[in-house]
């Protein structure tokens, strides 16, 4: 692959997870890693995108630590991730909208199966991100990063 081949494909795909990543942050879905992995590949082109790396993986971190800080906390992650996982079978196997649905039945679980397939693996990253977190926090004791500012 030639160098300029090679550049623009990382700026795609860099660029491609900044965007998902922000939309992710709204969405279900793993917002911060997606925007921290997105800089990460810019920050190899861009000196701007590498500055910005740290306040992110610190936002992270931060996130990370207090989302299992407590027993409550970490069922409740456990919880909305078992949600989305369980939104996401209900939109792949599609079943009809039911009695109740006020709105046109072609409203009823839109986006199909891969909407419903992007939700279970949402929840599924959800769970991994869980469980590091909760090892690299609880079981090894280790602190996040202190806030800036």
């Amino acid at each position: 692959m030639t160098k300029q081949v090679k550049r623009v494909a990382l700026e795609v795909l860099g660029w491609l997870l900044v965007l998902v990543g922000l939309a992710a942050l709204v969405l279900p879905g793993p917002g911060l890693l997606c925007l921290f992995a997105g800089l990460v590949v810019l920050s190899q082109q861009y000196e701007w995108a590498e500055r910005r790396l740290d306040p992110v993986e610190r936002a992270a971190l931060r996130a990370a630590y207090e989302g299992v800080s407590t027993a409550p906390r970490i069922a409740m992650s456990v919880a909305g991730g078992a949600a989305l996982v369980a939104l996401g079978v209900l939109w792949m196997v599609d079943p009809d909208a039911p009695g109740w649905w006020p709105l046109r039945d072609s409203w009823w679980l839109v986006g199909g199966f891969w909407t419903g397939f992007s939700l279970a693996v949402s929840g599924v990253i959800s769970w991994a991100l869980i469980v590091y977190s909760y090892r690299r926090f609880r079981v090894r004791g280790e602190k996040p990063p202190a806030r800036r500012g």
